[in-house]
């Protein structure tokens, strides 16, 4: 393919990843329209913004933990830069993040975590619970232990949606059409109402839906739904932590990520429920009272707000990034990870439309059928 300048490239979908492609195309000169009936919604809007390859890493997910680690490293640069072209601060906060345990399973579960990410070349600190409440006084006397990974950070992820859109705003050659879209090929979207956007290459990055836009992507991605309650510290209350606060509870993760103005947010809840937004009362309950476990002094803050998310899960937990036909890219199935893997995802869509090879780290969808098949 040519460069992307003169061409119009067509982005299904405004969460994060979709807004990120398209705002790198904007800026190497492509016309770009995105098609989304509510930019900046859903899980994008909802997510806790963690920034957290390491402490997301589990056995038997390498290739994740390397895709996570080549996009942090990326996001200084990548919050910078659009910083710059929205004029407004993207959000990125680089203060680390500790992971805590409650009891003594909990914390074995931790030690096995922080013996496997030595194994493979990652290190954290391990830590005793007093050695945790030196570096976060607030945390509660139940923490037993854990461990602390000051390069893993987050984003305050309404910031950078805002910032995004206010990017794209401030270019000559970027088209929002608000509606929603049935259906996709090579170079085409149709949408709700009849009509047809055309253009030279559309990019598929509508989250759990993309799946339903295109054949090639019918069984290969979920939803998983995730809840999240933002918090915000009463002047009575202590201040929320520094860093953002990991934690296993009994089991059950939760976490707890800083944000400006006092606030919290509060999630990890993670459901098998189809299409289903709802907030539930066991959801709202059960981060409650772990979180509780963790901070205690969360419970003299006010509740600002509850809400789900729709992560669109993959089969193998990677992102689905590559051609699906001439004309068509898929840039979907981020998971958990899609804040994260924005900027290697926006990276890898624009070398691809340049008709370029995505980042090494990045596997895409035609690496992955072929190895597959040489498997078989």
């Amino acid at each position: 393919m040519t460069g992307t300048k003169q061409r119009h490239v067509v982005v299904v979908g405004g969460g994060v990843i979709g807004l990120a492609c398209a705002w790198r195309l904007t800026a190497a000169g492509a016309r770009v329209t995105v098609v989304d009936p509510a930019p900046a919604s859903g899980a994008s809007w909802v997510a806790g913004g963690m920034l957290a390859p390491i402490t997301e890493a589990w056995p038997g997910e390498e290739r994740l933990l390397e895709l996570g680690s080549a996009s942090l490293a990326r996001w200084p640069g990548f919050a910078a830069d659009l910083t710059l072209a929205a004029g407004a601060d993207a959000g990125l906060r680089t203060s680390g993040t500790v992971v805590a345990a409650v009891d003594s399973a909990d914390r074995a579960e931790l030690d096995g975590v922080a013996e496997h990410l030595r194994r493979i070349g990652r290190e954290v600190d391990v830590l005793t619970g007093r050695e945790l409440r030196r570096l976060e006084p607030t945390l509660g006397p139940a923490v037993r232990g854990g461990l602390s990974v000051p390069g893993d950070h987050a984003v305050d992820n309404r910031a950078l949606l805002t910032a995004l859109l206010a990017a794209l705003a401030a270019t000559p050659g970027f088209r929002a059409v608000d509606r929603r879209a049935t259906a996709v090929g090579g170079g085409r979207v149709d949408l709700a109402d009849g009509s047809t956007v055309d253009g030279d290459v559309v990019v598929l990055a509508a989250g759990p839906w993309s799946e339903r836009l295109h054949p090639a992507l019918r069984g290969r991605l979920r939803p998983v739904k995730g809840e999240i309650i933002r918090l915000r510290a009463r002047p009575t209350a202590l201040p929320p932590p520094g860093r953002t606060v990991r934690a296993v509870v009994s089991g059950r993760p939760v976490y707890l990520v800083p944000r400006d103005g006092d606030r919290l947010v509060l999630g990890a809840t993670q459901y098998e429920a189809g299409f289903d937004t709802d907030v539930t009362v066991a959801g709202v309950r059960d981060l409650l009272r772990d979180a509780e476990l963790v901070l205690p002094g969360i419970a003299e803050y006010a509740i600002e707000e509850t809400s789900a998310g729709l992560r669109p899960v993959s089969v193998d937990n990677l992102p689905l990034v590559g051609w699906l036909e001439p004309g068509l890219l898929a840039a979907t199935g981020h998971g958990r990870n899609g804040i994260l893997l924005a900027p290697i995802t926006a990276d890898a869509v624009l070398a691809l439309v340049h008709g370029g090879a995505a980042p090494p780290e990045l596997t895409t969808m035609e690496g992955r059928d072929e190895a597959l098949a040489q498997r078989h």
